[in-house]
């Protein structure tokens, strides 16, 4: 049943499915159940895809895990890749050069300006700029650039195309780059091109302040839109997590995990080499995607407060964990940010659009502070490994949040295990959670349209997932049901492959 169906007969259904769910990366739905009186008593997040690159690790070369595990999400490649050869880099006991960092950064940023920009305008922002309960046909890029205008258009395709093209300068490719080595990257910046990405550096800066300009005359001026951000709906007092400098500060690219609690005191803080000291997974058999919560604290069910282990990653957990901002644009817009909703932490959900938008601005001022570092030309890109590997961990802050690469090799640097921990399963239990809040809080008395089932879908929607990524089950292979039935509907036999 899809949606379109369930607004037409929500009124006598007591179940109501939203299949597929749209706007993200990946593949999922939504089922919600009906009291006697119409209201929502309980409403699930399924995702049906499985993809086991944790086995597939198993058995290859550890240095074409860079490689193998750019594969599992086209939009995302870039993160994994990193998060990947940062993995590489503590496998074999190697730092990079100043220059292959300085590069790494660069590139990072790049996308992660690139990404954002993707899910601003495409992804979450047509609820927002089209309209949360506007025609479904309008609620998509087409109708985003006929209420911003096509220049707008023009200009966000644009950037997103120069961002893209500057990193496949480094990696050959956008979608599956290759870039990253143990100790460096594969190619240097030529001094003849650096002119290039200052100025590419100036555009992305200038196309970030114009987005967050965009963001306050379409959503923060329109009162409907800041009361349902702040209303009790879309709102889940959890624990946050994200990743810090040595000032505690923002970072994307390198530094350790803080972690604070639904009051905003930290509650640990710890290098990514020890994050299964605090950080546990799960599995629940109404879906292939594990769920995350601290381990010191356990797990207590889908419930928000202090005695749970429940968190979050992502554009609001980050700017709720670092104490500032590491640029000056980027600081000034998350005071504003801090002063409208409240203070530090922010527990609305929908306000990780907001923050995804000053996340936009710091890297955009990030490439500027790169692109002027006069050892970013350097031809020392490379320090070739020498110790003999065992296990190496590596995180960075992806667009959707924390992603952990973690691998097991013999002497050989042959994978023997692999644990990868993505942003949207770290995220996991807190959608669920902000999923069925949203449907008990929209559907009364079983009144059901679009529009609402929109509201409803605008909670997960929110944490910009990515479901291809975020499904490894812990027993590696996948369970199998087949149902056969006859021309009538009725079931002839069914096959079970636990």
């Amino acid at each position: 049943m899809n949606s379109a169906t369930t607004a037409a007969e929500g009124t006598t259904n007591r179940r109501i499915t939203i299949d597929p769910i749209t706007r993200l990366e990946g593949h999922g739905k939504i089922e919600i159940f009906l009291d006697a009186a119409g209201d929502v008593e309980r409403a699930w997040l399924q995702i049906p895809e499985l993809r086991g690159f944790e086995v597939f690790a198993r058995g290859r070369p550890a240095e074409d895990m860079p490689q193998i595990t750019s594969r599992i999400c086209g939009v995302c490649p870039t993160a994994h890749h990193m998060a990947a050869t940062k993995a590489l880099d503590d496998l074999y006991g190697v730092e990079p050069t100043p220059t292959a960092r300085l590069i790494r950064e660069l590139i990072y940023h790049a996308f992660m300006v690139e990404d954002h920009a993707l899910h601003i305008y495409l992804l979450g922002g047509p609820d927002f700029i089209v309209g949360p309960q506007a025609p479904a046909a309008e609620r998509n890029v087409v109708g985003v650039i006929n209420k911003v205008g096509v220049e707008v258009g023009r200009k966000v395709i644009g950037m997103r195309r120069r961002l893209r093209d500057a990193i496949a300068y480094f990696g050959g490719k956008v979608i599956h780059p290759v870039f990253g080595l143990p100790g460096g990257v594969a190619r240097g910046l030529a001094e003849k091109d650096l002119p290039k990405f200052k100025q590419l550096a100036a555009e992305a800066l200038e196309f970030a302040q114009f987005t967050l300009q965009v963001f306050k005359d379409l959503v923060l001026k329109n009162p409907d839109y800041v009361r349902l951000i702040t209303g009790d709906t879309y709102t889940n007092r959890t624990y946050y997590m994200g990743m810090v400098d040595a000032q505690n500060r923002l970072n994307f690219y390198d530094g350790e995990l803080r972690v604070v609690d639904p009051e905003g005191r930290e509650y640990a803080k710890f290098p990514a080499c020890r994050y299964r000291e605090f950080i546990a997974e799960r599995v629940e058999p109404w879906s292939y995607m594990k769920f995350c919560y601290l381990k010191p604290l356990g797990w207590r069910g889908f419930e928000e407060g202090a005695q749970n282990g429940i968190y979050a990653v992502a554009p609001l957990a980050r700017l709720n964990v670092a104490e500032a901002m590491a640029t000056p644009l980027a600081q000034q817009a998350r005071d504003e940010y801090f002063a409208a909703l409240g203070g530090r932490p922010v527990h609305h959900t929908l306000a990780n659009h907001w923050a995804r938008v000053i996340e936009l601005l710091f890297a955009a001022e990030r490439m500027g502070e790169l692109v002027n570092d006069p050892r970013l030309t350097g031809t020392d890109i490379r320090r070739i490994p020498t110790a003999r590997p065992t296990l190496g961990v590596g995180v960075v802050e992806a667009p959707r949040g924390t992603l952990f690469h973690q691998y097991e090799t013999d002497e050989r640097g042959v994978v023997t295990g692999a644990n990868l921990i993505v942003a949207t399963q770290n995220n996991a239990a807190r959608i669920a959670l902000s999923v069925e809040k949203a449907a008990k809080g929209v559907i009364k008395q079983g009144v059901v349209t679009e529009g609402l089932l929109n509201l409803v879908e605008m909670a997960f929607r929110a944490y910009d997932p990515c479901f291809g990524c975020a499904t490894h089950t812990l027993p590696g292979h996948v369970p199998l049901r087949v149902r056969i039935h006859d021309h009538a509907g009725r079931l002839l036999r069914e096959i079970v492959q636990e």
